[in-house]
């Protein structure tokens, strides 16, 4: 099937916070349940450059490059061929009111349309020159922050590992207004990383993600890394079967 869209991802910040499963219980998407690396259960901070964007094929004028920050936690969802492992987000926020209003109004995904700026220097990062980065956000009439330097030369995710856990998703799952849950499949190649150190997130939490995520995002993450990203396909979305959730640890 053709893809609904493509684009390039880079330089993806990623902040990764320890979540009791009770916080995100009430969020995950029906059909889905969480999945979890370790016994353990994420929620992540992700800014990242998305360029070259384009609608079956066609770009659109002014939307082509622009920031995306994220919150989002991971699901898996059985399908015929396995466990799908996927992503579902809490809320996406990027520059362009078009974007943010066609993604909210016709699928229902959780857009905010905000004013945003970024530093982006990494020359020299893939030899081992350090890196940095910073997404920023203006909301309430202050600017926010998502930052980190890259430490080190990006290097494949080992298997199994937390790294590979947080990157190697390759399914979105959003919930829909009648209760529903779409599924749409995301390709990519794998990606590497680097060692991020210096970090940091400057955010009114409860303002922009509510009184529930406040205690997860004001301590340290549990890890950071940058992700280099690559060229991704998004295919169009279908339903998922209408079950209900449910809440396991994965395997």
């Amino acid at each position: 099937m053709r893809p609904f869209l493509t684009a390039t991802w880079r330089y993806l910040v990623m902040l990764n916070y320890e979540v009791d499963p009770k916080v995100l219980a009430p969020l995950v998407p029906r059909g889905t349940e969480l999945d979890t690396w370790n016994g353990k259960t994420f929620a992540s901070m992700v800014g990242f450059r998305f360029l070259d964007t384009r609608v079956r094929g066609l770009a659109v004028p002014f939307h082509r490059d622009f920031d995306e920050v994220n919150l989002r936690f991971y699901v898996r969802h059985l399908g015929p061929e396995g466990w799908r492992r996927g992503v579902a987000f809490v809320r996406e926020l990027v520059p362009r009111w078009a974007i943010a209003t066609v993604a909210r109004v016709v699928y229902n995904e959780p857009y905010l349309a905000l004013p945003m700026r970024h530093v982006v220097e990494m020359e020299g990062a893939e030899q081992g020159t350090p890196g940095r980065l910073e997404y920023a956000w203006k909301h309430e009439g202050r600017w926010h922050r998502l930052a980190a330097r890259t430490r080190g030369t990006p290097t494949a995710s080992v298997p199994g590992s937390q790294e590979e856990f947080i990157t190697e998703h390759y399914w979105g799952y959003t919930p829909q207004r009648d209760g529903g849950c779409s599924e749409y499949r995301v390709e990519h190649p794998r990606w590497s990383v680097w060692q991020a150190e210096d970090v940091a997130f400057e955010c009114d939490v409860a303002s922009l993600y509510g009184d529930r995520f406040t205690s997860v995002l004001r301590g340290a993450p549990a890890s950071a890394f940058v992700a280099d990203g690559s060229g991704v396909s998004v295919h169009p979305g279908t339903r998922l079967p209408a079950v209900g959730p449910v809440l396991a640890s994965a395997a």
